[in-house]
C-alpha cells in the first residue's frame, strides 16, 4: 500500500488543532491529528449542499450567495456549476494554509474554480461576513467543521446556536435558503433551525456521491415570512438547548469533516 506522505501544516487562527494536509498517490487528505476532515475522493454530500441549494435559487438570475468554508472546493465548484453569470458567490475561509493549498497543491482539485469572475475569496471568520447586514444573500451555506457539533474549534458552536442561526435569518433575503452540512443526523439541530424561523428539508446524502458508503445529512433552511432579528437585538432563548440532548458522539465514518473556518 502507497503510504501517506504529509505535505504541509496550518493553524488555526484563534487556537485550535493544525491542519495536516496529506498524500497517496493522486489522493489527498486535510487531517486534524488522527481525524479525516475531506478527502478529495468523497465530496458527494459537500458537492449535493450547493447543488440542492442552487436548484432552488433558478428564478433569482443574480444571486447572491455565502459559503462558509472553502475546504477542497467542491461546494465552490457545485454552485459555480447551478447558478448564472450575474450571479456571485462569497467565500469565507478562515484557515490561511487551505488558501494556499487551493493555489498550490490542491490547484487540480479547484480546476480553476478560483479564477472564476463570480468568486470574491475572502480570509475572514463567517460569522462576521453574516453579521455585516441584513438581506445580503439569497443563500447561506455552512460546511465548517462537523457542522452543528464541531470538532475543531469551540468558536464555530456559534455558528449553529439559537442566537447564531438567527444571525443567519437576519442576513438572508426573504425566501433565502441556509444550507447547513453535518456528519451525522441531530434532531435538537434541526429543532432549533425550525424555531429560528426556517421551513426546514432534511436529506440524507452518501458521502460517495455513488449511492453507497456512510451519510452525511444536508439541512436546507428556508426564511419564512415575518421580522428577522439582528445581531444587536437582545434574545431571551440565546442559551443553546444542546445540553438538553444533541446527538452524541459519533464513530470514525461520521467523525470525517473539516477544518475549522
Amino acid at each position: 500500500m502507497i503510504p501517506w506522505v504529509h505535505l504541509d501544516t496550518g493553524s488555526v487562527p484563534g487556537g485550535g488543532t493544525d491542519l495536516r494536509l496529506m498524500r497517496r498517490g493522486d489522493e489527498f487528505a486535510i487531517m486534524a491529528d488522527t481525524i479525516e476532515l475531506m478527502n478529495n475522493r468523497r465530496s458527494g454530500s459537500e458537492v449535493a449542499l450547493a447543488a440542492m441549494t442552487c436548484a432552488r435559487l433558478q428564478d433569482r438570475p443574480r444571486a447572491r450567495i455565502l459559503i462558509g468554508g472553502l475546504g477542497m472546493g467542491f461546494t465552490l465548484r457545485a454552485a459555480l456549476a447551478g447558478l448564472g453569470p450575474e450571479a456571485q458567490v462569497v467565500v469565507a475561509e478562515l484557515v490561511p494554509a487551505v488558501v494556499a493549498w487551493a493555489r498550490g497543491p490542491l490547484a487540480h482539485v479547484f480546476a480553476g474554480c478560483l479564477d472564476d469572475p463570480r468568486v470574491d475569496l475572502q480570509e475572514a471568520d463567517v460569522n462576521r461576513l453574516i453579521q455585516a447586514g441584513p438581506e445580503r444573500y439569497d443563500a447561506i451555506l455552512l460546511d465548517v467543521d462537523n457542522g452543528p457539533e464541531g470538532l475543531m474549534r469551540k468558536a464555530n458552536d456559534r455558528l449553529y446556536d439559537n442566537w447564531g442561526l438567527k444571525r443567519a435569518r437576519w442576513a438572508l433575503r426573504p425566501g433565502g435558503i441556509l444550507g447547513v452540512w453535518s456528519g451525522a443526523p441531530d434532531r435538537k439541530f434541526k429543532s432549533r433551525l425550525q424555531r429560528s424561523g426556517f421551513a426546514v428539508d432534511e436529506q440524507r446524502v452518501h458521502a460517495s456521491g455513488r449511492g453507497s458508503g456512510p451519510k452525511h445529512v444536508v439541512w436546507l433552511g428556508t426564511r419564512t415570512e415575518g421580522r428577522a432579528e439582528g445581531p444587536g437585538q437582545r434574545d431571551q432563548g440565546r442559551g443553546d438547548d444542546r445540553a438538553a440532548g444533541g446527538s452524541g458522539p459519533r464513530g470514525p465514518a461520521q467523525g470525517r469533516r473539516r477544518p475549522a473556518r
